[in-house]
C-alpha cells in the first residue's frame, strides 16, 4: 500500500476523479444496424441453447442453471421421459401478465409449451433465394428480415437461426434487430384482433371482467393469440376519455357499451365468421 493509500479520504478523492473524467468523456452515437459497432465477448442477448453436430441439444435441462441464477431471469422448459408433454420450472417473473402461468410453473403442474411451437422446421427454399439475392451480406440484415416477413408473413425463429447461419451475424444482433423496428412480427398475422383498455378509468367501468371474459371466449392471455390462429388479444389506451363503459376495439373499430355478455358474442364471432376487417360487429 503506497503513501497516497493511507492518506484519509484519498479513495474518495480517486472515485469523483473517476466520475468527472466519464462525464467529459465524448458521447458516441452508433447509426445501428447501418453502422456495425464490435459486439463484446460478455454481451448479454437473447439466449440461445447449443446443438451438437448430429444436430442433439446439449442442454439436458437439468434446471440448475434456472436455480443457481442470482437474478431469478432464467425459466427452464423440457420434455418428461416419455416425451408426453413439456414440464416449466423457474423463479416467478416479475411481469404481471405472466404470473398466472408462473404459478403454475412453480407448482410443478405440466403446462403447454407455446413457445416452442416457434422453434419447429419451415421451408427454407423461399429463404435461400432471398439470402442468394442480398448475396447473404451481413450489411443487409433488415432488407433480409424484411422480405422474410413479406415472404412467410412473419419471422419464425428457425428462419432467424438460418439467417445467423448464412450471414455470419449473430442470433442475438439479428434478434435485436428484428425487435427494433415495430413493423417486424414474430408472431404468424391474424384475422382479427380485439383490444381493451386497462386504465384505471376503464377499470372502475368494468374492464376486468370483460377482458377475463374475452380470455375465456378466446381461450388466450392478453398479448396472445386464440387457439385457431384467427384472433389476436391485445391491449389498448383510451387515456380516460372512455365515460360509456371500458373501451374494446375490434379490428380497428371501438365497441360501444361493451358488457361481459358481449365481450364472449363478440369473441366467439370473429372465431367463427370471417368478417373483413371494415366491418363493425
Amino acid at each position: 500500500m503506497s503513501l497516497m493509500d493511507r492518506m484519509p479520504g484519498w479513495g474518495i478523492v480517486r472515485g469523483v476523479a473517476f466520475g468527472v473524467s466519464q462525464m467529459l468523456r465524448p458521447k458516441v452515437t452508433v447509426q445501428y444496424p447501418e453502422q456495425q459497432y464490435p459486439i463484446a465477448p460478455r454481451h448479454r442477448g437473447r439466449l440461445l441453447l447449443l446443438y451438437d453436430e448430429f444436430g442433439t441439444l446439449k442442454c439436458e435441462t437439468c434446471f440448475q442453471c434456472a436455480a443457481a441464477c442470482p437474478v431469478e431471469c432464467i425459466d427452464m422448459g423440457g420434455v418428461d421421459t416419455k416425451s408426453r408433454f413439456h414440464v416449466h420450472w423457474g423463479p416467478a417473473e416479475q411481469y404481471a401478465e405472466r404470473r398466472e402461468e408462473s404459478a403454475l410453473r412453480r407448482s410443478g403442474r405440466p403446462v403447454a409449451d407455446r413457445t416452442f411451437d416457434a422453434w419447429q422446421g419451415i421451408d427454407l427454399a423461399p429463404l435461400e433465394i432471398i439470402l442468394d439475392e442480398e448475396e447473404r451480406s451481413p450489411r443487409r440484415l433488415l432488407r433480409i428480415l424484411e422480405r422474410t416477413q413479406e415472404s412467410y408473413g412473419n419471422l419464425p425463429v428457425a428462419a432467424i437461426q438460418h439467417i445467423s447461419h448464412a450471414t455470419g451475424a449473430w442470433y442475438s444482433e439479428i434478434y435485436g434487430i428484428a425487435t427494433s423496428y415495430p413493423h417486424l412480427r414474430f408472431e404468424p398475422p391474424t384475422a382479427h384482433e380485439i383490444a381493451i383498455c386497462r386504465c384505471p378509468t376503464c377499470m372502475v367501468q368494468g374492464s376486468g371482467r370483460v377482458a377475463a371474459a374475452l380470455q375465456a371466449a378466446l381461450a388466450t392471455e392478453i398479448g396472445g393469440i386464440s387457439p385457431d390462429g384467427r384472433v389476436r388479444l391485445s391491449t389498448a389506451d383510451c387515456g380516460g376519455a372512455s365515460r360509456d363503459g371500458p373501451l374494446v376495439i375490434a379490428d380497428g373499430h371501438p365497441q360501444p357499451a361493451m358488457t361481459v355478455a358481449r365481450a364472449t358474442e363478440l369473441a366467439t364471432h370473429l372465431r367463427t365468421v370471417h368478417l373483413p376487417a371494415e366491418r363493425q360487429v
